[in-house]
């Protein structure tokens, strides 16, 4: 991206894995071996689980199956994720991003996929600080790309969705995101394909600013 792009808004909204946190290794360890298991073939399982919650995507893989069993089967998979942070680390600039956004008292939270065990692990695994709003797993009763996560990370912090931008790397994450009537910032190569508003390599690229009336500038590129 040659030129910046600079976004007016009152909130961000951030996912973690891809976005924040780079757990790729242990994503793909994980649903391999329950690919494996399954006899399902992994690169394509691997389409799949990126942004959504795991009953959800054994849903898409296994239309058949009772919800029940995929509800059980995402309970061990959480806890064998939460075991696993080999090669989690950052996603560049992800510490400074964060750093600044609480520096700056500006309006964020953390709204994802993943359990608060999990996304403990990952995030203090990845040496990143907690926003100190977080909508997880447990607080939602659908997985994106239902909006439900990011318009309640729109609410709890008192902001209009409308004036939230919403940061994402998964094709489930994005259309929550734009499905929630926010504007998606896309980081990563993931994220290029399934449209969002703009797309930054990782977030060495972003830069935030306050206003001056209680928002926020977004500076991208």
């Amino acid at each position: 991206m040659s030129a910046t792009t600079v976004l007016p808004a009152r909130a961000l909204l951030l996912d973690m894995d891809g976005t924040l946190v780079n757990s790729d290794a242990a994503v793909e360890r994980v649903w391999r071996r329950w690919a494996d298991r399954h006899g399902l073939d992994g690169d394509e399982v691997m389409k799949v689980v990126h942004g959504r919650q795991g009953y959800a995507s054994m849903a898409v893989l296994l239309p058949d199956r009772p919800m029940e069993q995929n509800h059980a089967d995402n309970a061990r998979m959480l806890a064998e994720e939460t075991a696993d942070t080999e090669g989690v680390v950052e996603i560049a600039g992800a510490r400074e991003f964060l750093a600044s956004l609480r520096g700056l008292g500006l309006p964020h939270a953390l709204v994802t996929s993943a359990d608060v065990a999990l996304s403990t692990a990952r995030m203090a695994a990845a040496g990143l600080a907690q926003p100190d709003v977080r909508v997880t797993a447990e607080s939602v009763g659908a997985s994106k790309p239902d909006p439900e996560g990011f318009l309640k990370g729109a609410a709890e912090l008192g902001v209009d969705p409308a004036d939230c931008i919403v940061f994402e790397d998964s094709g489930a994450g994005i259309a929550a995101g734009r499905a929630a009537g926010m504007r998606v910032v896309g980081v990563g190569p993931r994220a290029a394909v399934h449209g969002p508003d703009v797309v930054v390599r990782d977030l060495t690229q972003v830069r935030v600013e306050a206003d001056g009336r209680g928002g926020l500038l977004l500076h991208v590129g």
